[in-house]
């Protein structure tokens, strides 16, 4: 069921939502989350169609906050607040609201939202293109306990690494170090299997692919190694290897696909390792809504830090500046629990 509303309120868009439910014989709300994505209208869509696959892992309430530029100054003046509310069949597995902010209205779009929310459940921020550089202190940013930016959507996705640590509040997140999850629970688990010490990592992958740079401060800061990162051409990641005093560890994926595990003394093993959509990464990420203190740690350690491909020198083993932990983390875990944790020079934690 689809409800158009123009020149509308809050409230106008929440007696919509009521009579929507009970017109589909649903009256209950069954949401567990409020999922507040904030976008332009060309993306609109694509963000939409991942929050409706992803409700059918997670129900929620979905608000899609979209600014529309008015195109004259007397158009700027006047403000009107349209929305399309759409429950059932329309909306997935929960309830979509597609809010269109024009004029002054646009600048006050947590007023507008506020009132929309789910009561007593938490509520998530997803910005799909356009993310603010402190996501913690945005208007809307505020409301929520988990902020989900994406760097490899920004202009300049390696430098906005930076921007990124050093307005890291407890609850950001990024859709890159969601892409890396499968990465760094096979390395885990190749470490797990070898009693053997990590000399030094290489990581290979696209050039302006913030993924790789994640992957290799992740393992960077955990190791205490020197990482190298070198460029191919591609898709995202190609490539991890471990120098270890054991013979090299290999993960290699050409394809983008299915990936090959190479640990010396035992035979190559095939593992499927395929790029995932954006609604599979949003699912994860719905998943947990508390700090990620491995994200926290990886990104403070800093792009720079990194041996870079024309062979300049990174920090020496052993010589690393201290990283401030993140807000209440707690010491790092074992490599055993590998899409939080990481592994470790022995398969043993540090």
């Amino acid at each position: 069921m689809k409800t158009d509303l123009t020149d509308t309120t809050a409230s106008k868009i929440n007696k919509a939502l009521v009579t929507g439910r009970r017109a589909i014989g649903t009256p209950a709300v069954g949401m567990v989350l409020t999922l507040v994505i904030v976008t332009d209208e060309e993306n609109a869509y694509d963000a939409l169609k991942a929050a409706s696959d992803a409700s059918r892992e997670h129900p929620s309430r979905t608000l899609v906050v979209i600014r529309r530029v008015s195109r004259s100054p007397r158009d700027r003046t006047q403000s009107r607040l349209d929305a399309e509310v759409r429950v059932g069949a329309d909306a997935g597995t929960g309830e979509t609201v597609v809010l269109r902010l024009y004029g002054e209205v646009a600048d006050h779009a947590q007023s507008v939202v506020l009132p929309l929310l789910l009561p007593d459940a938490p509520v998530v921020v997803w910005w799909p293109v356009n993310a603010p550089l402190d996501p913690a202190n945005d208007p809307l940013g505020a409301l929520a306990q988990r902020r989900v930016t994406d760097t490899y959507a920004c202009e300049q996705p390696v430098k906005e690494l930076a921007a990124r640590a050093d307005a890291y509040a407890p609850g950001d997140t990024d859709l890159s170090w969601t892409r890396i999850t499968p990465w760094r629970s096979m390395l885990a688990a190749a470490l797990d299997q070898v009693a053997c010490e990590v000399q030094g990592v290489e990581v290979e992958g696209e050039e302006f692919n913030p993924s790789c740079e994640l992957l290799a401060m992740w393992l960077a800061d955990r190791l205490d190694v020197p990482v190298r990162r070198s460029h191919s051409a591609g898709p995202g990641l190609t490539s991890v290897r471990l120098d270890t005093d054991c013979g090299p560890i290999v993960l290699d994926r050409a394809d983008g696909s299915l990936a090959t595990l190479s640990i010396q003394g035992q035979p190559k093993r095939a593992v499927a390792l395929k790029r995932r959509d954006t609604a599979e990464l949003i699912a994860e990420e719905l998943r947990r809504l508390d700090p990620d203190d491995t994200y926290a740690s990886a990104l403070r350690y800093g792009v720079e830090r990194l041996k870079a491909p024309d062979g300049d020198d990174a920090p020496a083993k052993g010589e690393r500046e201290a990283v401030p932990a993140p807000v209440g983390a707690a010491a790092k875990a074992p490599a055993a629990e590998a899409t939080a944790q990481a592994p470790v020079k022995k398969a043993a934690a540090k």
